[in-house]
């Protein structure tokens, strides 16, 4: 059972269709403009909508990225608009909890920069199906592409993010700054994860996923995906400049010293 007091920012709800399926895709965005559209015009043409609910969540958009005509055009269920302060974590507690609400059996995230694959979808809804309550995609596993990838970041995910939070969590993750993944409802939905609280702003609430899923003894597993990062381009993100690696790696230790545990909240 979801605890009463679950700590959700603010949104606005944009329900254009009714629920067809037992398993939602949800794609953070802000300002991704013809990422976002190309990304959603290429879920569509794989019709990866028989097998998923596609929703959208959105941090703020200004770009006009997200017109209503277009997002039916392509399908997507539903429009959660963040109206409060906070980052990635904060969109995603939007998420998790509306699609909860919403008795959804099995949740995958994808980022909405265009970076991904969507065809892995398949893959990572199949391992859901079996049974997983936690599906980390890495590209760094026999199957799946690292494309692109800019020296500084493999570095970073594979030589430092990863070994952390493998060290605190017991199991040996290889891509976990990954924003493809998949969960279960189970997992979200326990008293003991509690992803529902105003301490998950940033990132944090990605890195303390990958651990707690682990550390409580659910199902866990690594499915390969391919990422593409833009060759002779800036490199699309939202992660920039020391301050903001340095704010990853504090939440990343925080995270891995069991500081976000919902028993040293209390």
């Amino acid at each position: 059972m979801m605890s009463k007091d679950c700590q959700v920012p603010n949104y606005d709800l944009n329900d254009y269709f009714s629920k067809t399926s037992d398993s939602v895709l949800i794609i953070p965005v802000i300002n991704e403009g013809n990422k976002i559209k190309k990304q959603l015009e290429n879920i569509k043409i794989k019709k990866i909508q028989e097998i998923v609910d596609v929703v959208i969540v959105d941090g703020g958009s200004t770009d006009g990225s997200l017109e209503r005509s277009f997002l039916e055009k392509q399908g997507v269920r539903a429009l959660l608009v963040k109206d409060d302060g906070g980052r990635l974590s904060s969109q995603l507690r939007i998420a998790y909890y509306w699609a909860l609400q919403e008795e959804y059996k099995t949740i995958i995230t994808i980022d909405g920069n265009g970076k991904d694959d969507v065809s892995f979808i398949f893959n990572i809804q199949e391992r859901l199906d079996q049974g997983y309550d936690y599906v980390q995609g890495s590209r760094y596993i026999n199957g799946g592409k690292s494309i692109n990838t800019p020296f500084d970041r493999m570095i970073a995910s594979r030589f430092l993010h990863a070994p952390m939070i493998s060290l605190a969590s017991g199991f040996k993750f290889t891509d976990t700054t990954n924003g493809f993944r998949g969960y279960s409802s189970k997992f979200l939905k326990d008293e003991r994860v509690n992803p529902f609280r105003d301490i998950f702003i940033n990132y944090e609430l990605l890195f303390y996923l990958s651990i707690r899923a682990a550390k409580l003894k659910f199902k866990v597993c690594e499915e390969p995906v391919s990422r593409m990062y833009p060759k002779n381009e800036v490199t699309p993100t939202k992660i920039s400049g020391f301050s903001g690696r340095l704010r990853i790696l504090k939440e990343t230790l925080l995270a891995a010293l069991g500081y976000f545990d919902p028993t040293n909240m209390q």
